[in-house]
């Protein structure tokens, strides 16, 4: 830990752990395929150690989607059509999100954010994707893990979606936390832009605006260039609509994300040939987007279902993904089982 941040706000809760190795688990190859689009099947935890032994330092963006602290077991619904306009829906179970204690969460989350690290190059960032009601634990947690002058950024996915009975405000929002891996070597960033306002759009055109400064170095007023204006510098709060029930990239897997969200995330946040993992890989949303953007993609899961998602959806790309596993070591880990999610 650097000098800096030894005195930063820590958090504790019973049993917590700073470490918890476990003996490498290998990764063993299943399907040999094209190494720009790699899965791995098997406890993400074992799987993030042996990635890290294998290639520590080559990931420029690690995007983390874990279970949410629900304390249900989740299910992937598939619809099938049988004769004329019959539809038969059946379930399977896709990621158990029950857990003893919320401590056992923080330190199973804590165990792969610092792991995630060590696989980010020094460019490279790590996005945590959780709720509210985790959001603060999570923002220390990563805190400790990688140094407060590393935190880059909070964003708000804000979504609208059928209202609930409550005596509260809806909850329409999900957290985004950025951590850089290092706050002196300038981050991999490309600036994304939103349309301008109906108001500058009025008074300005689309235009760029220049500001025209006096003599005594005041502005005085404002004019316009021969130059379009790209849009606003996009912001924090990021509006986009949750998949509806019928939309084409619904895949029936619980908690999957927009492909809009991921793309967006991915393009600020990584270059074509750069490398983005997701170790929640769940539905395989980053790793599609990922691919269709020309960056190299590697996902690690557990879950049966989210492999089988995931594969039908390299499918329809026409993607050859390399598939790997973790081998039996990784039984003998005694490490939290992890939990599948959907990005």
């Amino acid at each position: 830990m650097a000098a800096s941040d030894a005195l930063q706000i820590r958090l504790t809760w019973p049993g917590k752990q700073e470490t918890s190795e476990a003996p490498l688990a290998p990764l063993e190859l299943v399907r040999d395929g094209d190494p720009r689009c790699e899965l791995v099947q098997g406890d993400n935890l074992a799987a993030l150690r042996a990635l890290r032994a294998e290639r520590p330092g080559t990931v420029t963006l690690a995007y983390l989607d874990p279970p949410f602290f629900t304390g249900k077991t989740h299910v992937r619904v598939t619809r099938r059509r049988e004769g004329r306009g019959k539809i038969l829906r059946s379930t399977a179970p896709a990621f158990d999100d029950r857990w003893d204690s919320l401590p056992a969460y923080l330190q199973a989350l804590r165990d792969r954010i610092a792991v995630a690290r060590d696989l980010l190059a020094e460019h490279g960032c790590l996005v945590l994707h959780v709720d509210p009601k985790t959001s603060h634990y999570a923002k220390l947690i990563c805190d400790e893990v990688f140094g407060p002058r590393c935190f880059a950024s909070e964003i708000i996915w804000r979504y609208r979606r059928w209202p609930s009975k409550t005596k509260n405000f809806q909850r329409v929002h999900d957290v985004l936390l950025r951590f850089v891996k290092n706050p002196d070597v300038e981050p991999r960033f490309c600036q994304m832009y939103e349309p301008l306002a109906a108001s500058t759009l009025a008074t300005w055109g689309t235009q760029r605006q220049r500001a025209v400064v006096g003599p005594s170095g005041t502005r005085t007023h404002s004019s316009r260039t021969a130059a379009e204006s790209p849009g606003v510098p996009l912001g924090d709060v990021w509006e986009i609509g949750i998949i509806g029930p019928v939309a084409r990239e619904r895949t029936g897997y619980p908690t999957q994300k927009p492909e809009a969200l991921l793309e967006r995330l991915i393009a600020s946040c990584s270059s074509p040939g750069d490398l983005v993992l997701d170790p929640y890989a769940g539905s395989g949303t980053t790793l599609v987007v990922g691919a269709r953007l020309e960056r190299r993609v590697l996902g690690v899961d557990s879950s049966v279902e989210a492999l089988d998602v995931i594969r039908q959806r390299f499918l329809q790309l026409g993607l050859d993904a390399r598939e790997r596993r973790v081998g039996p070591a990784a039984s003998q880990a005694g490490a939290e089982a992890p939990r599948a999610k959907a990005s």
